[in-house]
């Protein structure tokens, strides 16, 4: 059985390199991106399970997020973005840009693998 696809946007080497080994240590393939520009594009061209984003990597990220909703192909992708606890007001713009989840970097570490089972999860 193939291993799924997790496409990881970050710049910042931690928590990126840590969540990057958590997911291969959950057994996905992993396709790291530093250029939030190339989010939408990427997705749509690599057909990921999940994505994954710092919301402090250069650019607009925000922008990003609401393009990979905005497109039919890519629109039911799941979105975990993640932040520094003290940056609450990403947190809350990356929901409102159609992230699914929207969580501090230290809630994310502690609680990957139940974060992408319940982003996963059909309705």
């Amino acid at each position: 059985m193939p291993q799924p696809l997790a496409l990881v946007c970050y710049e910042r080497l931690m928590p990126g390199s840590q969540l990057v080994n958590r997911l291969q240590d959950l057994n996905y393939r992993v396709l790291v991106l530093n250029n939030v520009a190339l989010l939408a594009a990427t997705a749509k061209r690599e057909k990921p399970l999940l994505l994954l984003a710092d919301l402090t990597t250069p650019g607009d990220v925000f922008e990003a997020i609401a393009k990979v909703k905005a497109d039919s192909e890519t629109s039911h992708l799941p979105i975990i973005a993640f932040a520094p606890e003290s940056e609450t007001a990403m947190i809350e713009a990356a929901q409102k840009a159609g992230a699914n989840f929207a969580v501090t970097e230290t809630g994310l570490a502690s609680h990957l693998p139940h974060m992408i089972d319940r982003a996963l999860q059909v309705d």
